[in-house]
């Protein structure tokens, strides 16, 4: 279906909603999350929510959320491109990506492409710092990104439409509803996203002959999204999320010479989940089916491609006991069943069992504990014992100190596994990556500033890299250890005088990752990020302004400081009004890196300079 068809079909479904649209809107009083743990046992680390409204101020992709709201750094092959993550100085699969309370990282590589995914598709998303394996598995021992669908339960009918037309022929259309009532609750969304993305290069950025803008880099992202709650009575509630993507995209060319390429990929995700409450005790029963594929055209005129997929089977139950009034008991029980093939890893199938045991103790209104030990079973790998331990105490009405320790991992992939090439072999005898992690957060709180700092130390052993073999290919080897400790600061402040809304937020993040044998940084791991916002509201006019910095990474691992990405700086800013057409009708304009800053992530693959992004939102 091409753009204008789905602007027509919108533009229709907008009248026939705002006919059917209650008067009023009712403030919820009652919200489901969708990962209780998230809150209630991740007490002694820090956690940064993006609520709707943070959402709404960043462009669609979760790379530029994040990008300019997190500590997280990216690494991006050109503007829509594959977008990977360091956090804490780690690599791109030891974050881990949980939605709706479910691992959802790629079992073919083991991270998350943070481009194929929009944030405006979610209620709310979460950055928590720091590992998470005994609560969410492999991959979270950097930290994870929780993409949270909330179910509401109040009689309501709320619509949100976004139309935006940007620079380089971009557009975009995102639809969000929401019908609930005391019983039912029921969100649909729906997204789409293209881009011809042919920007020309700054100052001719060129190398490699005489390309001056960005070529074959086309793309184009659909998404929809159901989830559907029901109260069957007071103490039980059925949930079902479900959500589909797909993403094509032509891979930008670092010379005109290079052959075209194109890379499609997509995913199905489906969870029904019971939930009861009984008293002291309470049951969670959650069971998923999650499938991911990909295709790639080494020459987009070719008919012929290479492909490779997954099927995940997912069964997790949690049974929780409230021993004492102080003392809650978690035992979890969940069980993993992933089948992988393709073109250059045959046909496999995991099976992983674990069992884990949470506990959370409150010693007063100012001080809890939290423990937790996990233990997985499988043949495939040996896989560590991991525990996880943090005590957070509110010693004062402007001090809060937080302390966590605990032991991490991330499993082999299929393709560390099994990956059958000409030459490059998949390794079955690999190791898990494992880490043992401790840091002490300090959070202060003065009227309407919050400033937290965060100091860790984390070491990873037998950590996966692919090295020369005996046959003259590449294979994956257990061969890093890695030291990674720095600091993280956040920092928050919002205030109203009458009808002035004034807000101020910031980051900043400095990080060491060494490889304990050459005491080398990482490469593509920065020694600084810093991000800041500045956001002004009268009446029905906003302002806002995005700043971020990058530090220098090196891009090899002897640290040749000829071979570098150098720092950068980029500024946003956005300017909105509200016309108070329908509950709220806001026309938006965007400037995007307003200096025209002259910068990439990634060699030889240049980011925009200044670009523009209208948008219009329609609340009903």
């Amino acid at each position: 279906m091409t753009l204008r068809k789905y602007i027509l079909f919108f533009s229709i479904l907008v009248c026939k909603l705002v006919m059917a649209q209650n008067d009023t809107i009712t403030i919820l009083k009652e919200v489901v999350v969708s990962d209780p743990y998230l809150k209630s046992n991740n007490k002694s680390q820090s956690i940064l929510v993006l609520n709707d409204s943070i959402i709404s101020k960043n462009q669609s992709s979760l790379t530029d959320l994040l990008n300019y709201n997190s500590t997280i750094y990216f690494k991006e092959y050109g503007r829509g491109m594959l977008s990977t993550v360091s956090f804490r100085g780690t690599t791109s699969a030891q974050t881990a990506v949980i939605w709706n309370g479910i691992n959802i990282n790629s079992q073919l590589n083991g991270s998350t492409d943070f481009n194929t995914i929009t944030s405006n598709d979610y209620s709310s998303i979460s950055v928590k710092a720091g590992g998470g394996s005994v609560i969410y598995g492999s991959g979270a021992v950097g930290g994870s990104v929780h993409l949270n669908n909330n179910l509401s339960f109040k009689k309501q009918f709320t619509n949100n439409l976004q139309f935006s037309y940007g620079s380089f022929d971009t557009s975009g259309i995102n639809y969000k509803t929401l019908l609930s009532n005391e019983k039912w609750s029921a969100q649909i969304g729906f997204s789409y996203n293209e881009s011809k993305n042919e920007y020309p290069y700054i100052k001719l950025f060129t190398w490699k002959g005489e390309q001056r803008k960005n070529l074959n880099g086309e793309y184009l992202n659909t998404s929809l999204n159901a989830n559907i709650g029901y109260k069957i009575n007071s103490t039980n509630l059925i949930k079902f999320y479900s959500q589909t993507s797909n993403t094509d995209r032509h891979l930008s060319l670092v010379s005109e010479s290079d052959t075209k390429t194109k890379y499609v990929n997509s995913f199905s995700r489906n969870l029904l989940e019971y939930e009861g409450n009984f008293d002291k005790f309470s049951a969670n029963l959650k069971s998923a089916y999650i499938v991911e594929e990909y295709q790639y055209f080494v020459n987009i005129e070719s008919d012929y491609f290479s492909f490779g997929k997954s099927e995940s089977a997912i069964a997790k139950l949690d049974l929780s006991y409230q021993l004492l009034k102080s003392l809650k008991i978690n035992t979890i029980i969940d069980y993993n069943q992933t089948r992988g093939f393709g073109t250059s890893f045959g046909d496999n199938i995991q099976k992983i069992g674990s069992a884990a045991v949470l506990v959370k103790q409150q010693v007063g209104k100012k001080w809890q504990n939290e423990f937790g030990i996990r233990q997985e079973i499988t043949d495939n790998y040996k896989s560590p014992l991991l525990f996880s331990a943090g005590t957070s105490c509110f010693l004062n009405n402007w001090y809060t100190v937080k302390i966590n320790l605990s032991r991490n991992y991330r499993i082999p992939t299929f393709n560390d596994l099994y990956w059958e090439g000409t030459s490059d072999q998949g390794n079955p005898d690999l190791k898990v990556e494992s880490s043992y992690q401790a840091e002490v957060g300090n959070v202060f709180s003065f009227q309407k500033i919050k400033l937290s700092q965060t100091f860790y130390y984390n070491k990873i052993k037998d950590l996966i890299s692919w090295k020369p073999g005996t046959n003259g290919g590449w294979t994956p080897q257990n061969t890093n250890k890695v030291a990674a400790y720095g600091s993280e600061t956040v920092l928050g402040w919002a205030n109203n005088f009458r009808k002035h809304f004034f807000s101020i937020n910031g980051t900043y993040a400095y990080t060491i990752s060494q490889d304990e044998e050459t005491k080398k940084q990482l490469f593509f791991v920065p020694f600084h990020k810093t991000t800041g916002s500045v956001a002004y509201s009268y009446r029905n006019f906003a302002i806002n302004y995005q700043f971020l910095y990058n530090g220098f990474v090196y891009t090899r691992s002897d640290n040749d400081p000829k071979q570098i990405i150098k720092s950068y700086k980029v500024s946003n800013v956005g300017i909105d009004y509200d016309f108070k057409f329908l509950n709220s009708s806001k026309l938006g304009f965007q400037v995007l890196n307003l200096f025209n800053e002259k910068y990439q992530s990634l060699e030889d693959r240049p980011l925009p300079g200044r670009n523009f992004n209208l948008y219009i939102t329609l609340k009903f």
